[in-house]
């Protein structure tokens, strides 16, 4: 039994995370985190990754702070996000932060670092959080929707800890893109999803409309140019709100019934940024059984990093609990 430390500085979020094995055997609340958005300038879409990169040197100090304030605790390893995905070429300077930082622990303390993408986290945070770590060891789909990936992967049992095949994705605009760019067209704050959920709330229109898919494949480059055309038009902001979210609820739905078909009933994991909307949760959890994570653990975080540092470590966690 330990407690891990992880690190996770992806290109909008600054993140540390603690998971003590002892209390989660327990049933007890096993992860503690710190978090903060990267600033943005008002009305940018994103950040320039020497930007992200000095915002994260400048935050990840005080998160330590305050996710040490209590004490500091005896750590038994230290997990950090070192790329996007476990792929060749994968690489974005900002994780860089976050690896100094850990390498920089684990050396002052004297226990192992070990690296996992940030993809790995997503899902391993998606997992705790609802409660489904017995997962690990069986073979699902993880949906992973955020400003820089829309993406369906198989998941099976392999190493580190599992096999990430790529199943489908968007092969032009991701979902966190569309949500950010109409969002900045309707006036709201970069980044856009949790106002953009809000404003669609407030539609009570009824909205259908038809996905652009090919195979499993999907295409959200148009969701952008018809929302600006309905903008034109004179539609009420509530209503183009509600409009981008069904679009793309309407293309993971393509994707999620050619993957059934492709490869049968198998789990079905929902996580990133994008997925912690109410409207489209609400959704795959009554079509499809779907596993969500609660939303704190959807969008960036480094628990699932600190999770995967246990596992690491050798400890025996992957087993379905109630979630926190």
């Amino acid at each position: 039994m330990g407690i891990y430390l992880g690190i996770d500085t992806s290109n909008y979020t600054t993140s540390t995370a603690l998971f003590d094995s002892s209390a989660w055997e327990l049933g007890d609340k096993a992860v503690k985190m710190e978090k903060k958005l990267l600033p943005t300038a008002p009305g940018a879409l994103g950040l320039r990754q020497s930007d992200a990169v000095f915002a994260h040197v400048q935050q990840l100090g005080t998160l330590a702070e305050q996710l040490f304030q209590d004490g500091t605790p005896e750590l038994s390893g230290v997990g950090v996000s070192i790329f996007p995905r476990r792929a060749e070429g994968s690489y974005m300077p900002c994780f860089l932060v976050g690896q100094m930082g850990a390498q920089l622990i684990s050396s002052a303390v004297g226990v192992p670092m070990v690296a996992f993408s940030h993809q790995e986290g997503h899902i391993a945070a998606a997992l705790y959080s609802a409660g489904r770590l017995d997962l690990m060891k069986e073979r699902f789909i993880a949906f992973h929707l955020s400003g820089g990936t829309t993406d369906a992967l198989l998941v099976e049992p392999g190493e580190p800890f599992f096999k990430i095949t790529p199943a489908a994705r968007s092969l032009d605009l991701k979902a966190g893109q569309a949500v950010d760019r109409v969002g900045l067209m309707l006036g709201l704050k970069f980044p856009c999803g949790p106002q953009l959920t809000e404003l669609a709330l407030r539609c009570e229109e009824k909205i259908k409309v038809r996905p652009t898919m090919k195979g499993a494949d999907c295409c959200l480059s148009g969701i952008e140019n018809r929302c600006r055309k309905l903008l034109d038009e004179g539609k009420a902001p509530e209503y183009i709100a509600l409009f981008c979210l069904k679009s793309i609820e309407a293309a993971l739905d393509g994707m999620t019934r050619a993957l059934i078909e492709k490869y049968g009933e198998l789990p079905l994991v929902y996580a990133g940024g994008v997925m912690s909307n109410v409207i489209i949760r609400q959704q795959f959890e009554s079509k499809y059984g779907g596993i969500f994570a609660e939303p704190q653990f959807s969008s960036d975080n480094a628990a699932g990093i600190a999770i995967l540092a246990a596992l690491a470590a050798g400890e025996d966690i992957c087993r379905e609990r109630k979630a926190d």
